[in-house]
């Protein structure tokens, strides 16, 4: 399947300058029309409402782990992953022009960001952190009070559109920090060069469940890329489990191993059969590359 960058509406939660619309420029562009959506509901209703064609949601972070919001969002709707991307979450703190970091009070950011920059904090005890709904939103905040004792933790894309200025770069503890983002359709949809595979089921009370409903998978040489299990909402003590798979064949090699496990749990979904995202750290060595 190929999107219409040009054409496509993308909707993502936060505002402008969020890491998910660089995420959403990575993967398609900047031909595409940004659809900043003030909460993860507003964003996953945004293609029923009429404002997008496609939703963009993080899914998980290299060092915070699952979103789960959007997981549950995405397993209570019929939407469809059709791509994924994965790119490096640099945190800079970002001020008015001319302010300075010595005459800066409070920083604001997503209580995510603030938590990931620990040691900058420590290492300036005097600064109030405060908590807000999102990285970019914290930036234009920033600017529209025209404080140049407060600032912000976001990205560089924020202080770009914003007019901000960097005053620190690089206040996250991990370099190895990365979230991942999918691209979500609704409906089914065929991908071309799909090679991973995302799947949801609910499994009965008994014994040795969970061992043989992975087992059509691993006879047949398939790798679990990634395991885990959510309560099922109004069902107390219940649990779907989510599976990411690699299936370099495609998914039609995966169905023989599907249809046994149709045999074996509640519910099976096919979430989505996708390309997968190139590693984190070659993205950004190319970009790098293209900036020198």
């Amino acid at each position: 399947m190929t999107i219409s960058p040009n054409h496509a509406r993308i909707a993502f939660q936060g505002e402008r300058g969020a890491f998910s619309e660089e995420a959403a420029v990575q993967l398609l562009g900047e031909g595409i029309t940004l659809v900043p959506r003030g909460s993860f509901e507003a964003t996953f209703n945004a293609i029923d409402a009429g404002a997008a064609d496609y939703i963009l949601a993080p899914i998980e972070n290299s060092l915070a782990g699952s979103v789960h919001r959007s997981f549950d969002l995405l397993v209570e709707s019929r939407l469809t992953i059709i791509a994924e991307v994965t790119i490096p979450i640099v945190h800079h703190l970002i001020g008015l022009p001319g302010a300075s970091l010595e005459r800066i009070t409070t920083v604001q950011s997503h209580p995510v960001a603030l938590a990931q920059c620990e040691r900058f904090f420590i290492n300036h005890p005097r600064l109030k952190r405060i908590a807000a709904e999102d990285t970019g939103g914290s930036v234009r905040e920033v600017m529209h009070a025209g404080d140049s004792s407060r600032a912000a933790v976001a990205g560089r894309r924020a202080a770009a559109i914003y007019s901000g200025s960097i005053l620190r770069e690089h206040l996250e503890d991990d370099p190895e920090n990365y979230t991942r983002f999918l691209l979500l359709s609704p409906g089914a949809t065929i991908v071309a060069n799909a090679d991973k595979l995302s799947l949801v089921f609910q499994l009965d009370h008994r014994p040795g469940a969970l061992y043989h409903a992975l087992e059509p998978f691993a006879k047949r040489g398939i790798n679990m890329m990634k395991i885990e299990s959510r309560p099922v909402h109004g069902l107390p003590w219940q649990y779907r489990f989510y599976l990411d798979l690699q299936t370099p064949a495609g998914l039609a090699a995966a169905e023989p191993a599907l249809d046994e496990l149709r045999r074996l749990v509640v519910g099976l979904r096919i979430l989505g059969s996708y390309p997968s995202a190139p590693s984190a750290k070659i993205a950004e060595g190319a970009a790098s590359g293209e900036q020198k």
